[in-house]
């Protein structure tokens, strides 16, 4: 980012003065191998040393420029400093060394082949150091209010309790769409203007660009704007060079032997939601072949890139209404103009799409599905009451905000999927039908059978979706039931809304149900699970402590994992439940005894014991597609730069150091080649920041795609 390379300059004096207490520094590389390491022509590889000795679990990065597209690969030293960066292709690229407790050394010209020692230079002070911690360590500083200040006796709404603001200071709101605690955040750009202190800076500074008016809403609105007393006050400690109380650790055992590959690849004004790179349960389907990226609010314009060639290209996504108009407005998550200029583009609309592609999946032919929108919300007459459609008889719907779209990449041919009910995340069910379901419903459950779509092309004989009801008399299956607002009635089943409604979508693997997790934005946080046999549903509400949940996934044996809002990997195992799952009690609360909670790596708020860690997505790699081994779920560590994984109960950091404020909305894995070991497989994500130009590079700087691999040990090539 542009401050850090003001950093670097300011500090030239310092660094000098500490080579003078820890002896010559050589801000250079030692041409002459000392120790050299093994490696082919394709490799580079070396020893990395400070004035202290071998430097162990520090990343040394290769970038160049001289590909299609801005290329970088990153690995991460041995115990004895040594490293390997593999398979590098023909290039010639500018090598450096970044780590905790170090500053970044200078840029070392290289190509593959080489034999390169670097030396890193630790840094001066302890302000130095902190400017390359992940954003956590600097959120952490962020002050929670104290319980007075709830209730309504203090500044804070009566309507919003301490769990709720927790909850938005986590993995909803504003660290929902951002990585809070970067430099860029911590900081007010000094293009905004000259403000008193650094709530009035944080009231101009959430009112810019087109997310302004959402922004605000939410601040000075539902909370009553002491969220920019917080705020500001955080960021005028940090003026004044207050630091952070912990330090990050450098990566150990497993995590030393991760391999992360990096492409530019959107624009410098779009954001990327997210990608895809297979068909989740046959994860060979598209070996080596292109990524599909998700623009969402930002661009019709989907990204393609070719990890082969190194290549990006473009795919505009058309919409069957010419007279669609753009997926922003209110209750969105941006206006088509700026409430107020933005720092770094002023007035500019940069968001224009129509087909708003949130998420997309492949099938086992290689096809991308897509959540995405066709027309306007208003539904046709198909979907809407008075209609013969078997779902609309039960549960008529007037409006849908996106629906979706299949290109084969084969002819690049791009079929429009009119379905009435809302998508979000779409995922293939493991049925001979391929029945593709979604989140993003609403109050219904909503499925695209994709063998009738393909057979007739007929989306409205294809689709079909349910309400949610709860078997409250017990007797095993569907009956008249009464509404959400309604009193329960011991002859009847309930109807319920799962809160703010699915969020993530789940299919079982072996009995056929599909799970989700609901009250992200409103309602009770928890997994809820819909039985497509019989029509029939039930929840589970998140014990207490959790607090919040937001997207999730399901595991080969049917456990349910999620991105809890306290700073945990929640898992839910139905097979754990010791009552009844239907009848009058199995409203929600009747199964705690299914919940376990798996802290995130990462400092806790000053007052707290739980993670800071914003946890956007959790996701499970059933197949080894990374090589931890197969069910191991992930989650998204959206304020420490990556990734983390559970295995054998212990928290495993997969980060990606550079560029610094990586922040991902999901990943996917995939397996290239069975036979050719970890070089055969990896996973697979984007940055998903909403703001690129706040990672470090600062404005121009593209979403980036990365490919993380897992080798046997940090020298393997």
């Amino acid at each position: 980012m542009h401050a850090m390379r003001r950093f670097h300059l300011s500090t030239v004096a310092a660094i000098g003065f500490a080579a003078l207490v820890a002896g010559p520094v050589d801000l250079g590389a030692q041409q002459a191998p000392a120790q050299a390491v093994a490696i082919d022509n394709d490799d580079i590889g070396g020893v990395v040393r400070s004035p202290s000795g071998p430097e162990a679990g520090v990343w040394v990065i290769a970038e160049t420029t001289e590909l299609p597209t801005k290329f970088a690969r990153m690995v991460v030293t041995d115990d004895q400093g040594r490293y390997v960066i593999p398979d590098l292709p023909t290039a010639n690229y500018q090598v450096w060394v970044r780590g905790y407790g170090l500053i970044d050394s200078s840029k070392v010209a290289a190509k593959p082949g080489q034999q390169l020692n670097l030396t890193a230079v630790p840094a001066p002070n302890e302000a130095a150091a902190a400017q390359y911690y992940p954003a956590a360590y600097w959120f952490a500083m962020l002050k929670i209010p104290p319980a007075s200040e709830f209730g309504g006796s203090g500044r804070i709404p009566a309507s919003i309790t301490r769990d709720n603001w927790l909850r938005q200071m986590n993995n909803v709101d504003c660290i929902g769409c951002h990585q809070l605690g970067q430099q860029s955040t911590r900081t007010i750009p000094a293009a905004l203007g000259q403000f008193r202190d650094g709530r009035e800076a944080w009231v101009r500074r959430t009112q810019s660009g087109q997310s302004g008016e959402q922004m605000t809403q939410r601040l000075a609105g539902q909370f009553g704007a002491a969220p920019y007393d917080y705020f500001g006050d955080w960021t005028d400690r940090v003026a004044k060079g207050e630091l952070p109380k912990s330090k990050p650790p450098r990566p150990q055992g497993v995590e030393r032997n991760l391999v992360i590959t990096s492409w530019e690849w959107g624009t410098e004004k779009n954001y990327l939601h997210d990608l895809i790179a297979s068909d989740r349960r046959y994860p060979t389907v598209n070996a080596n072949g292109p990524l599909y990226g998700s623009n969402e609010y930002s661009s019709d314009n989907m990204p393609i890139l070719d990890p082969k060639t190194n290549k990006v290209t473009f795919f505009k996504m058309p919409v069957q209404d010419p007279n669609t108009p753009y997926a922003l407005g209110p209750g969105h998550a941006a206006a088509v103009k700026p409430l107020q200029p933005s720092a770094y583009w002023g007035d500019e609309q940069i968001w224009d799409t129509k087909a708003n592609n949130h998420n997309s999946m492949l099938d086992k032919k290689g096809r991308v599905w897509l959540a995405a929108g066709i027309r306007g919300f208003d539904n046709p007459a198909f979907c809407k009451k008075g209609s013969d459609h078997p779902s609309a008889k039960v549960f008529p719907l007037d409006r849908s905000s996106r629906q979706a779209a299949v290109l084969d990449p084969k002819t690049m041919k791009y079929n429009f999927v009119d379905l009435c009910f809302g998508t979000h995340h779409p995922q293939f069910g493991y049925d001979a039908d391929d029945t593709l379901w979604f989140s993003g419903t609403g109050q219904v459950a909503g499925w695209l059978n994709t063998k009738v779509f393909d057979e007739t092309g007929d989306a409205a004989k294809a689709q079909g979706w349910a309400p949610f009801v709860l078997d409250t008399n017990g007797n095993g299956k569907l009956d008249e039931f009464v509404e959400p607002n309604v009193a329960a009635d011991p002859g009847k089943d309930k109807r319920i809304t799962g809160g703010s409604g699915p969020y993530a979508v789940m299919p079982h693997p072996t009995d056929g149900s599909i799970w989700y997790t609901v009250g992200v934005f409103g309602g009770a946080p928890g997994f809820l699970r819909y039985d497509p046999k019989t029509k029939l549903s039930e929840i589970y509400n998140m014990p207490k402590q959790g607090y919040g949940i937001r997207g999730g996934d399901i595991d080969k044996n049917g456990v349910a994992w999620g991105s809890a809002s306290n700073g945990s990997l929640v898992s839910f195992d139905r097979r754990k439940c010791k009552g009844p799952l239907n009848g009058p009690n199995a409203t929600g609360d009747h199964c705690p005894e299914g919940w376990a909670f798996y802290r995130y790596p990462g400092p806790s708020f000053e007052g707290e014991t739980t993670s800071v860690e914003a946890s956007y997505y959790t996701w499970v790699d059933q197949h080894n597609t990374l090589g931890l081994g197969e069910n191991i779920p992930m989650s998204t560590a959206n304020l420490n730069d990556g990734f983390v994984a559970l295995k054998d109960g212990q928290m495993v950091s997969i980060r990606i150091p550079y560029p610094m404020g990586f922040y991902a909305k999901g990943f996917d894995g995939r397996i290239d080649d069975p036979n050719a070991g970890w070089k055969g497989r990896g996973l697979w994500s984007t940055n998903g920041d909403r703001t690129p130009w706040l990672m470090e590079g600062g404005k121009g700087s593209k979403p980036r795609a990365v490919h993380i691999q897992l080798r046997p040990d940090p020298l393997a090539k």
